[in-house]
């Protein structure tokens, strides 16, 4: 199903992110009354009168880069070629406005640049409010985009759903995302699991390369890259194609130890990384290989296990490390498997961003992690091989002398693999004894790049 991609753009703070929120039903996007919040381009899909769309935010255009935004000179650079590129792909554009501070130069400059794109621009005036900022809705004829349509994002009133009426009717035909009923059948169908779509997160500390990682997995600028640590501030989403399969990559804002976050924008843009790691299928902890791992770098790990989720480590820069033999990399790995224990099943992968050394593995190690962190194992198996695993080395017993006994196992569930033993006392299984199961099965099944769960049950009628 081919979906239109609708752009929203305008200058900063005039309330793009929060007309974003309106339209996906949720707080998809940082909105702050800081300028210049939004940096990249977020992608959410939207629904409106049984019509399926991408919605996409941007950076708050910034022509002739005004000194007054808390900026870079270079930020401001990237932020705009992310709003061209946003023009570029999308089919409708919003272009928002702030309604009590009426039409300024600045919005003159960006509605000429909307005018040369070609593309159906929809003029939203924003913060309309009450009856009496009405009165400022017409002073936007001015900008020469037609029919300026008055709406309060932040309160939902007004014409926001006229302007999503008057969205999908400017979407091309063959892109208004209706799903007929053949088309829902089809969905509905399981599907091939090494061709199913799969959701994947880049996380990791500041300034470790995650964006750069990213731009090169997508084969264009996606996200804003720069030395200055903390560039990424909201999740961003980007859908591309891997050997005929949909990938979405997930670029998250730098994880730092909560004592040097402040409160506010950056607070918020941890706790995305840390939901964004809870929702994607898998996630790729992304290491600077030219320092140790810090206990940072330890807690995000334990965060992935804890979510449960398919899990690839990338020990990023390492053009930068000296002695680049694959003896010295197997005692890396053996040293990385010591500190980051909580992911210990997890590949790793060494990559250099600017060399481009490796880049390419991460995905396909991704789609191993995936197949693993839904993989089913047959009830007979499981238990021929639980069997053997009590045979070799049985339970210790515990105190008076009582000692666990399986009667028999199943798998419950995926996403991650859990597995429900069926014993006499479910007291009686040691973290021990657990984690020797754990590794067995390992041994037995693979599992590689996904935790394993293993709960008891107690067997009735024993």
């Amino acid at each position: 199903m081919v979906k239109g991609v609708v752009a929203i753009v305008g200058r900063p703070n005039v309330g793009k992110s929060t007309f974003f929120n309106r339209c996906v039903g949720s707080r998809s996007a940082i909105v702050d009354d800081q300028p210049g919040v939004t940096r990249d381009r977020i992608y959410r899909e939207a629904e409106w009168s049984g019509s399926k769309f991408l919605i996409v935010d941007t950076g708050g255009i910034l022509p002739g880069n005004p000194a007054d935004i808390n900026s870079s000179a270079q930020i401001n650079e990237e932020v705009n070629k992310q709003v061209r590129l946003a023009i570029d792909e999308s089919d409708v554009i919003v272009f928002i406005v702030d309604g009590k501070q009426g039409p300024i130069g600045v919005d003159e400059d960006i509605a000429q640049i909307l005018r040369q794109s070609k593309k159906p621009v929809l003029l939203a005036v924003n913060k309309i409010d009450t009856p009496k900022d009405e009165l400022n809705v017409p002073e936007f004829y001015s900008l020469g985009l037609g029919e300026p349509h008055s709406l309060s994002a932040r309160v939902g009133s007004g014409g926001v759903g006229d302007l999503l009426d008057l969205v999908i009717e400017n979407l091309p035909k063959g892109k208004k995302g209706r799903i007929s009923e053949e088309e829902e059948l089809a969905e509905g169908e399981e599907e091939d699991l090494s061709k199913k779509p799969f959701s994947l997160a880049l996380v990791g500390k500041p300034n470790v390369g995650k964006s750069s990682l990213l731009n090169i997995l997508c084969g264009a600028d996606r996200t804003i890259v720069s030395d200055e640590p903390g560039t990424t501030r909201d999740a961003i989403h980007t859908i591309i194609k891997h050997n005929g399969r949909e990938i979405t990559l997930i670029d998250t804002a730098g994880i730092r130890r909560r004592t040097k976050v402040e409160y506010g924008i950056e607070a918020f843009s941890v706790v995305r990384s840390f939901k964004a790691i809870s929702n994607a299928d898998v996630v790729v902890q992304i290491i600077d290989s030219s320092e140790p791992i810090s206990d940072q770098d330890q807690k995000i790990a334990s965060k992935i296990a804890e979510a449960g989720r398919g899990v690839v480590i990338v020990m990023n820069k390492w053009d930068l490390f000296e002695n680049k033999s694959s003896t010295k990399m197997n005692e890396l790995k053996k040293d990385i498997d010591q500190d980051l224990r909580a992911i210990c099943y997890a590949p790793v992968l060494f990559t250099s961003a600017t060399e481009k050394v490796r880049v390419g593995k991460i995905i396909e190690a991704a789609g191993l992690a995936f197949a693993q962190n839904h993989r089913r194992v047959t009830t007979s198996l499981l238990n021929q091989s639980i069997v053997e695993c009590v045979a070799l080395v049985p339970p210790p017993a515990g105190k008076r002398g009582k000692r666990l006994k399986i009667y028999y196992a199943t798998q419950v569930s995926v996403g991650p693999p859990t597995f429900a033993l069926f014993v006499n006392d479910t007291k009686l299984l040691t973290d021990n004894y657990r984690t020797y199961l754990e590794r067995k099965l390992r041994e037995n099944f693979g599992f590689e790049g996904t935790p394993i769960r293993i709960l008891t049950r107690p067997k009735k009628n024993q």
